[in-house]
Order: structure tokens, then sequence, then C-alpha cells
């Protein structure tokens, strides 16, 4: 699963208001800034963020974003299907974007795809921005010992 840059950019802007909630509102150039994120495309995400209902912004010389929505109840799944629309590896294992492919009656790894899938929306479903933010941040040495990758670089 490869998420869009819209995603990852969404769910980092999220992330910092998470991190600051109950704090004064974080103007969008800070927000950009802290996140390293264009602010021209910070600005339309942070609309969408605004009309779904998980943050609200204030206008005025101390503006900006502030969370809206208790983080426990938004989950990763629903942030990534809003922005991507779906988790599926593969449109033909997909709930919300299921398309049929040519190969259903023969394919040998659909059901790998699918299983993949499950596993990742359960995930993605039952994991808030609370979760993430409580969670510590994965190392690059860290990550290298789960891959079971020798040396340098990722």
């Amino acid at each position: 699963m490869q998420l869009s840059m819209r995603t990852d950019y969404a769910l980092r802007a999220l992330f910092t208001l998470v991190e600051h909630r109950g704090g004064p509102p974080i103007p969008i150039l800070e927000l950009a800034r802290r996140n390293d994120v264009p602010k021209r495309f910070l600005e339309h995400i942070m609309l969408d963020l605004k009309e779904k209902g998980w943050v609200a912004s204030t206008a005025g010389k101390r503006g900006g974003y502030q969370l809206a929505k208790n983080p426990e109840k938004i989950t990763m799944g629903e942030v990534v299907r809003h922005f991507d629309g779906y988790l599926a590896p593969i449109a033909c294992v997909s709930v919300s974007d299921y398309k049929r492919c040519t190969q259903e009656t023969t394919c040998r790894f659909r059901r790998v795809m699918l299983t993949a899938r499950n596993l990742v929306a359960n995930l993605m479903d039952r994991t808030s921005l609370a979760d993430v933010i409580k969670s510590p941040v994965v190392s690059p040495d860290e990550l290298r010992k789960i891959q079971g990758i020798d040396g340098e670089g990722i």
C-alpha cells in the first residue's frame, strides 16, 4: 500500500494538531514549515479536513488551525480512505473501489492480496490518531532490524 502525497501531508498536519491539542491555533505557514509541506498544497488539504469536521480554523492575526474532533475518534483508515479512496493493494480485492479483473477465475495471488488488504484495513480501522501519537517513532536502525536489512540505507 502506498499513500498518496495528499494523504501523507494530511496525516502530518493532523498529527501536529493532535500533539498540540488544547494549545492556540497553529497558523498555516507554521503548520507547513513544521511538516515540510508546500503551503499552497496544505491550504487545500486543510480546507478538506475542515469540511470533514476534523479540524477548525480561526481567522485573524492569532488564527490558524486546531483539531476539532477527539483524536480517539479519528482512525487512520478513515483518513486514508477519505483521501485515497481505498486500502486494497489491488482493485479486485477492494471493498470500496472493486474492479473486476480478467484473471479472477485463475488468479493465484488474489487470496494473498485479500489477506493483506484485510490485515491492513483491520489495523488502520482500529488505530486512532491518538494511538499513533502515543507510540514511539521508528528509528532507521529499528526499521532495518525489523526488515532484516544489513548495512546503511533503507
